[in-house]
């Protein structure tokens, strides 16, 4: 028998790809046709919702995880040489995936930041739902290319999918129109809402840690700094993000006198249940944390959710 057909016959069972650290393959019915791992939270997502029950999906990262701080383990190692296809994000956010890609594992390598419209080195390209629409035809067409009997599958998955994104961009741009632009300043946990910011016109004052990277540490200088200008913008609001501890934000909080708004989902989705379980929660509760913490609680546009996923 050979590797993939034994991945297979293991899948049914439920029993391949277990890891302390990633989640099991997710239950799939008699036409499951291709095995897929994804690194991130947000690739899962985006390849959950076009592969659907048809792709056998392991995802390495679970909810709330850091991608910046995690170490792969051999499990992972496994799960990329036996998938048909594996599906990253790109730049240093999954950038240990690469010591996992071995023989012809490069080959079955989709990384999607190179199709998406990037900001720089910036590598937090999901943060913007139009990345997340060219993400999904990339995604389609390398199922597609794998699996090509399953294209009408595939091809509506993504069109549903893709209609659900760009009605979640129209939302969440009405939603944020709505505060003033002097009410548009924000703070973060790290630099991971620049493409959010630039889509949707806010002005990021800066960040408790200067970096792309929550592997950064800030300096009491980057923090001197970070106050006086919160002070000199009038910063109502600052966000933790929910993956990392909010210590820091609400020291700063109380120094400059700025609320701590809710936290956001930026490097990694939520766990099931939660307002951020899915790509489209994840935007969608960014977006009425921050519009609600900028405008002091004077607006709450609650977006109605146009899809799963």
């Amino acid at each position: 028998m050979c590797a993939r057909t034994l991945v297979f016959a293991l899948a049914a069972a439920a029993l391949v790809f277990a890891s302390a650290c990633g989640s099991r393959p997710e239950a799939t019915d008699p036409d499951a046709a291709v095995s897929v791992v994804a690194t991130t939270t947000q690739v899962g997502a985006l390849v959950r919702a076009v592969g659907g029950r048809r792709a056998v999906l392991h995802q390495i990262l679970q909810p709330n995880s850091d991608p910046h701080e995690y170490e792969p383990r051999p499990s992972d190692a496994r799960a990329f040489d036996a998938a048909d296809l594996v599906f990253r994000s790109g730049g240093e956010i999954d950038a240990w995936a690469s010591d996992l890609t071995r023989g012809d594992a490069s080959s079955r390598t989709v990384t999607l930041s190179e199709s998406v419209r990037l900001r720089g080195n910036d590598p937090h390209w999901w943060q913007d739902p139009r990345n997340a629409v060219l993400a999904v035809a990339a995604i389609r067409g390398a199922l597609v290319r794998a699996d090509p009997s399953g294209r009408a599958t595939y091809d509506r998955n993504a069109r549903s999918y893709t209609v659900a994104l760009k009605r979640l961009d129209r939302s969440v741009a009405a939603c944020v129109d709505q505060l003033p632009s002097a009410q548009r300043k924000l703070v973060t946990s790290h630099d991971a809402l620049g493409y959010f910011v630039a889509r949707y016109r806010l002005k990021l004052v800066g960040t408790v840690v200067p970096s792309l990277s929550t592997r950064a540490q800030p300096s009491s200088k980057d923090i001197n700094r970070l106050v006086a200008q919160i002070r000199a913008e009038g910063v109502r609001a600052i966000f933790p993000e929910s993956s990392l501890s909010p210590k820091l934000e609400r020291a700063v909080a109380r120094e400059t006198g700025a609320s701590v708004g809710g936290a956001l989902r930026a490097d990694a989705l939520g766990p099931a249940g939660s307002s951020g379980a899915t790509y489209i929660g994840s935007i969608e509760a960014n977006t009425r944390a921050i519009v609600r913490g900028l405008s002091g609680g004077a607006i709450d546009c609650p977006l109605r959710r146009p899809a799963p996923g």
